[in-house]
Parts: C-alpha cells; structure tokens; sequence
C-alpha cells in the first residue's frame, strides 16, 4: 500500500468530514497542475505565429467576443488565435484534471462511461461561461491601462481557473463517490 493510500486510508477511518477536507487538499495540488498545463499551452500558443499572426482580427460570435487589442498599431492580444490558444489550453487542462482527480484524489471506482459525458456537459458550459468572461476580462485590464497583453491574458484566465476551481470541487465529489474498493467488491460478488 503507497504512502497516499496510507493517508487517504487513515482520513477515511477519521470521518467523511476529515475525508472531505483531505479530498478537497488533494484537490488543490491537482489544480495546481492543471493551472500549469493551462498556463504553460496559454503561452505558448499565444506566441505561436500560425495561430497569433493568421487570426489578427476580431472574433465575434453569439456571446463570445474577442477584440484585438493593439498597441502602437502591432497586435498585443486578443482576436480569434487569443481564442482559439485560451480555450485549446482551458480544454487540455479539464482533460488532465479529469483523469487524475478520478484516480487519486478520489480513488473513485465510478463507470468512466456514465461520468465522462456528464463531466464533458459541465466542463462544455464552464468553457463556454469561461471563453465569455477571459477575454472580457482580458480587454477590460488592456483597455484600462492596467496591464499589456500576457499579462492581461495569464490573469484572466487565472481569475477564470478559480472560478472553475470551486465549481468543479462539488461536481467531482458527487461524480466520483464510488470508491474504488467498492467496485472491487462487486466483481467478486
């Protein structure tokens, strides 16, 4: 038995509420990671000229709206590449906490098939929700002074990842309750 199966065991014989609590720790830690996989391809593809260079100009579609932002007349950020790197990295980021916070921070034994598609609706609306507020956000902190172009773009899409942080927390502990040793249990049976 590994040294985080040790800890999640002796958590569990404390209560659910110190189960809770030591899920919710596991939780940030892969938050963490998924914050860096976000921000590490929000950087990069933002620098990418195939991306940044062949979409310079404004996006606008149905709710979504991303202005380019210009700063002596060259593009700093913003337009359909700011859209297509910040919900490519956002996407990627949802991907890696999925799989990991299924295997370690809930240890949850739970039907990949029957969570998986409820996990992509939810994770397709805070996208959604997310490829609205960064750029406004984004273009706010631009256009007011406060902030040039990366900077405007990694703190949107950190304000963006906390939102996400503490709605996927719930989701996640309702999703993964089947622990794995339950399953185990069932196959024998």
């Amino acid at each position: 038995m590994g040294k985080l199966n040790q800890i999640d065991q002796a958590a569990a014989d404390k209560g659910s509420g110190v189960k809770t609590i030591w899920q919710f720790v596991k939780f940030i830690f892969v938050s963490l990671l998924a914050m860096i996989v976000q921000f590490a391809l929000l950087n990069i593809l933002n620098h990418v000229p195939q991306i940044v260079a062949q979409f310079p100009t404004d996006f606008k579609w149905w709710v979504f709206e991303y202005p380019v932002n210009l700063k002596d007349g060259l593009v700093v950020a913003g337009g359909l590449g700011y859209f297509i790197s910040s919900n490519t990295a956002n996407i990627a980021a949802q991907i890696v906490a999925f799989f990991v916070n299924r295997e370690k921070t809930f240890n949850s034994g739970a039907n990949v098939a029957v969570t998986l598609p409820i996990y992509i609706v939810f994770t397709i609306a805070l996208i959604c929700f997310s490829a609205w507020l960064n750029p406004t956000l984004q273009h706010l902190f631009i256009s007011k002074g406060w902030m040039g172009g990366d900077l405007a773009s990694n703190a949107a899409t950190m304000i963006c990842s906390a939102v996400q942080f503490f709605l996927y927390f719930p989701v996640d502990k309702i999703l993964f309750h089947k622990p794995k040793e339950e399953k185990a249990e069932e196959a024998q049976a």
